[in-house]
């Protein structure tokens, strides 16, 4: 149980805000980072609860599988304790805001919000006396070594996906998908996942997101599925490839840094229940989109055949009912034209008159 505890909890990092996934599978949707953030709102919340309630159950039901802490383990008590807690919190927290709170105010783009990120985690550092430069330049080395891994691996994918195109992979896969489905939206969600799912045992994200997502999404839009609550639910299956082997991420981080005592095997078991339970919120999240769609701003719907333009002529003489703005006009600008109009006429009876006199 602690060993599935800790895993899952690293885990769920990567539907809640600001997640690299989400990132990844905006820019595979054509969608905004900040909408799939929105998005992602309901389903981190809702497994949160499951995860919570799930230990709630096993403290009710299997309270030998949770013993509390010996009264020796606890040296640390009130205001003690509770500094040490928001010490740890409150940081945290700000760097959360520095980067989603500026998105969804419209402050920043994600570019420059994560920009602001990584200032506020090095000033996070700087608080704990830890920010000096071997760190900085590790951070530096794993940044430039994981981009330029996912620009190979998006060239490599962009390449192969050009190809598939031009072959008309993408018709075959639609309807390779429709056939198998019936053309209904629950039967195409469910093939993807299981898909989804299996692939993520040997795939992983980037993978998954260059390649396979690219191939997907056409269809989905095809259906009338939302892209973003197409994305968050693609992002929930695939934070279970975290979780299961042959490459759990989660399983073998856990693995280094636990002690001797703690088998292999009790951390794969461990894993299974917290696998199981983000399987359940894929379910919720297919039958129920409004966990997804309810955060997103509405769109205004605009019925194009009732839009009537209406222009005034500029010939068009003031009513009999104006107020104003009729008295300032014909006060004004209505002398001149009434003068302009007898040159007129005056003019034309000379004329006649002269050509009268020549007959």
């Amino acid at each position: 149980l602690g060993t599935g505890v800790i895993a899952a909890s690293g885990t769920i990092t990567q539907v809640i805000p600001p997640s690299l996934v989400l990132v990844v599978l905006a820019d595979q949707l054509g969608k905004s980072v900040g909408d799939m953030y929105k998005g992602a709102i309901g389903p981190s919340i809702a497994q949160t609860l499951i995860f919570v309630l799930y230990i709630f159950a096993v403290s009710i039901f299997k309270p030998q599988w949770m013993p509390p802490l010996p009264p020796e383990a606890r040296t640390m008590r009130g205001w003690d304790l509770w500094k040490k807690v928001l010490w740890g919190m409150v940081p945290s927290i700000v760097l959360i805001f520095l980067v989603l709170g500026t998105i969804f105010m419209g402050l920043a783009t994600p570019t420059e919000a994560g920009a602001m990120g990584a200032v506020g985690a090095m000033g996070l550092a700087a608080m704990n006396k830890r920010l000096t430069w071997p760190l900085v330049r590790q951070g530096m080395e794993s940044t430039a070594r994981i981009t330029a891994m996912v620009i190979f691996i998006l060239l490599g994918s962009t390449v192969f996906s050009l190809v598939f195109q031009g072959v008309d992979g993408a018709i075959w896969i639609e309807h390779m998908l429709v056939s198998m489905t019936g053309g209904t939206v629950v039967g195409f969600l469910v093939v993807v996942n299981l898909f989804v799912f299996f692939l993520a045992f040997f795939l992983d994200f980037f993978e998954i997101a260059f390649i396979i997502i690219p191939l997907l999404a056409p269809v989905a839009a095809k259906l009338g599925i939302d892209l973003i609550w197409f994305g968050v639910l693609l992002c929930v299956n695939m934070q279970t490839s975290f979780m299961h082997p042959p490459f759990g991420f989660a399983l073998f981080y856990l693995r280094g840094i636990a002690p001797k005592e703690v088998k292999s095997s009790d951390i794969y078991l461990g894993a299974i229940p917290w696998v199981i339970l983000q399987l359940i919120l894929v379910a919720i999240l297919i039958f129920w989109p409004g966990m997804v769609t309810m955060w997103l701003d509405k769109e205004v719907a605009v019925d194009l055949d009732k839009v009537k333009i209406e222009v005034q002529s500029v010939d068009d003489e003031p009513k009999a009912g104006d107020a104003g703005a009729k008295d300032g006009a014909a006060g004004q600008a209505g002398k001149p034209e009434e003068e302009d109009l007898g040159k007129m006429l005056q003019r034309q009876i000379d004329e006649d008159a002269k050509k009268s006199q020549g007959k």
